[in-house]
């Protein structure tokens, strides 16, 4: 493998006794770093994936047709305008100001393993091995691990990671992982829509379709796809240093809607009839909670709303 980015995902930021950010991996940054102007990503030069990208899905693991359908939906939204506004293809939007311009997702093939060929209890060999099935040029092969799906490092220090390796002498190829933390870890990889594990116990948000697990894995789907176009292989856009970077959403950690602060996702939507919290609309009258993305043309946290 040639490089390994672990991202350490927007519910980790619940954890506001120590006033430190453990999204910047083995190496901690206070809080108020990562939410001001200061923070910048540099571009070191290398390649990104622009274009339109496909991304082919490993389910691993048992994964309801309601639960793939959201998924799905919201891969599919990231193209689509739709009304009311905002959606969560003006989320993605942002990554157009990336260098690369324009990015267009498409949802590839899709490889079901319910049975869990490599086991329930998988290390970072085994999501290559895994991810290696879908490869391609152009390509993002992400692999999601169902809810009693054990990976190295989950709920310890990470929700969900990206990277990238080469196959059988071939050309590199882009990965992602994220699991579903329902029953393992709810309070460190779905928040704000469950109470988190340390911090203030404030109210959780109330999550689309009722499905905790789910609203997390697209929280952190969110993440590492943006940190994958826009660093791919170790040379593209963060700061810090390659091996624990901050990356386009890993740099805005927690924030969620204006005016949010160390434990408070800050001001977002809330759907009169079903109660739901959300700051995204997507197709199929899907609705989105969404990470605040680092904008490179104001060199801000950028929000729906």
């Amino acid at each position: 493998m040639d490089s390994k980015i672990t991202i350490f995902l927007a519910s980790c930021l619940v954890i506001i006794s120590t006033l430190i950010n453990p999204c910047s991996a083995t190496i901690p940054r206070r809080l108020a770093e990562v939410q001001t102007p200061a923070t910048v990503l540099t571009y070191h030069k290398g390649s990104v994936l622009h274009g339109n990208i496909t991304v082919n899905l490993i389910w691993y693991g048992k994964f309801s047709p309601l639960q793939k359908a959201a998924i799905i939906d919201f891969l599919k939204s990231l193209n689509t305008r739709v009304a009311p506004t905002p959606s969560a293809a003006s989320w993605w939007q942002t990554t157009s100001k990336y260098k690369g311009g324009l990015r267009s997702i498409y949802v590839g093939k899709q490889i079901v393993d319910e049975k869990c060929s490599r086991g329930k209890s998988l290390k970072d060999s085994d999501l290559i091995s895994l991810a290696s099935k879908a490869r391609g040029h152009n390509v993002i092969s992400v692999v999601l691990t169902a809810a009693d799906v054990g990976v190295s490092g989950f709920c310890m220090n990470r929700c969900g990671s990206h990277g990238t390796t080469r196959v059988n002498k071939g050309h590199n190829f882009a990965y992602a992982w994220v699991g579903n933390s329902a029953t393992q870890c709810p309070g460190q990889c779905a928040w704000p829509f469950a109470l988190p594990m340390f911090g203030p116990k404030m109210s959780p948000l109330v999550a689309p379709n009722g499905d905790i697990g789910v609203a997390g894995v697209i929280i952190n789907l969110a993440t590492v796809l943006a940190g994958t176009v826009t660093n791919p292989f170790d040379g593209g856009y963060y700061q810090g240093p390659a091996t624990a970077p901050l990356e386009a959403v890993t740099a805005c950690t927690g924030i969620f809607g204006s005016g949010s602060f160390p434990g408070y996702p800050g001001t977002v939507l809330t759907d009169k009839r079903t109660k739901v919290n959300y700051n995204a609309h997507g197709v199929n009258n899907r609705k989105y909670l969404l990470p605040a993305m680092w904008d490179p043309k104001t060199s801000t946290c950028k929000t729906l709303v």
